[in-house]
């Protein structure tokens, strides 16, 4: 038994006047417990309890030692009960790390919902672009979007998210349709800087893969702005449908090179690894895999 247990005993002892009622209480023998007690009081220094045939009674460093044992383990047991809730009950601090554009359009309702859903759970959300390491700056999750890459850290797939060529029809009017990925060599390729491909554009079609060089006057850190720019005129653009799906809608972009596909990637809730998942972390989690979903709604009627 070590020091804590004979501590835990020694309470045991004092709160039932009686070394047999706090053995069965602890499981074990009476002579055990009368001897773990002396080794305490051996230890300490000092005599704790005062033993005589009918009774016991704490001597005064015995009364000082139980007020102060006693606090401990309240303590000890207050905080023990407070992480096993937060394992169950979602509350608490949550810092997440997420990109700016997804998160002006998707997460900002998302997380209001979630919010009114989990009011104990105070959010602290770091939006940028740029990827965060999640254990040296303190986030319990970051939202990525990419093709996830081996890691050290746990994943969870949230959506996926379809990547398109457009551009504006000013833009086509002005410049002519490319038809095949090649045509891109004559275009303005506005490139993302954040992807680490952004100066060579992959296409795919019938399982034969083809990359072309993006030649652009523009290159930008923000999927927004690159959207704006494409709308403006101002060349052609890959991008996420959760970003252009409304400039699709209106007219606004028009896709190109439909019969090709961009190489897929998905949203996904990274998080450090850990055995067990704190409440608020894991119920986020399952929050936006059932609002997103493998169908997301910013897809819908879009061709």
């Amino acid at each position: 038994m070590d020091k804590l247990q004979a501590m835990q005993l020694f309470t045991r002892v004092v709160d039932t006047g009686s070394f047999t009622a706090a053995a069965e209480q602890l499981g074990i023998s009476r002579a055990l417990a009368s001897k773990l007690i002396q080794n305490l009081e051996d230890t300490l220094g000092v005599r704790l309890l005062n033993r005589t045939t009918r009774r016991l009674s704490l001597t005064e460093s015995g009364q000082n030692y139980y007020q102060r044992v006693s606090d401990v383990l309240m303590r000890l047991g207050e905080a023990e009960a407070e992480a096993t809730e937060l394992q169950v009950d979602p509350r608490g601090r949550l810092r997440v790390s997420a990109p700016i554009p997804f998160s002006t359009a998707h997460l900002a309702p998302a997380l209001a919902e979630f919010q009114r859903l989990h009011p104990r759970v105070e959010l602290d959300l770091n939006l940028n672009d740029r990827r965060v390491d999640l254990v040296e700056e303190g986030f319990d999750v970051a939202i990525r979007i990419s093709q996830l890459a081996d890691s050290s850290l746990m994943a969870r797939k949230i959506a996926p998210c379809r990547m398109v060529a457009v551009a504006s029809p000013a833009y086509l009017a002005d410049h002519g349709e490319p038809e095949v990925p090649a045509d891109l060599a004559r275009h303005e390729c506005l490139r993302y800087t954040l992807t680490a491909n952004s100066e060579a554009w992959e296409f795919e079609r019938d399982g034969v893969s083809t990359s072309v060089p993006a030649h652009s006057r523009l290159a930008v850190n923000n999927g927004d702005f690159i959207a704006a720019a494409a709308a403006a005129g101002m060349g052609v653009a890959r991008l996420p449908t959760f970003i252009v799906a409304d400039y699709l809608r209106s007219g606004r972009l028009r896709r190109i090179l439909t019969e090709w596909t961009l190489p897929p990637i998905a949203v996904y809730a990274v998080y450090p690894h850990t055995r067990t998942l704190p409440a608020k972390t894991r119920r986020l989690i399952d929050f936006l895999v059932e609002r997103f979903g493998p169908e997301p709604y910013w897809d819908r009627d879009l061709s």
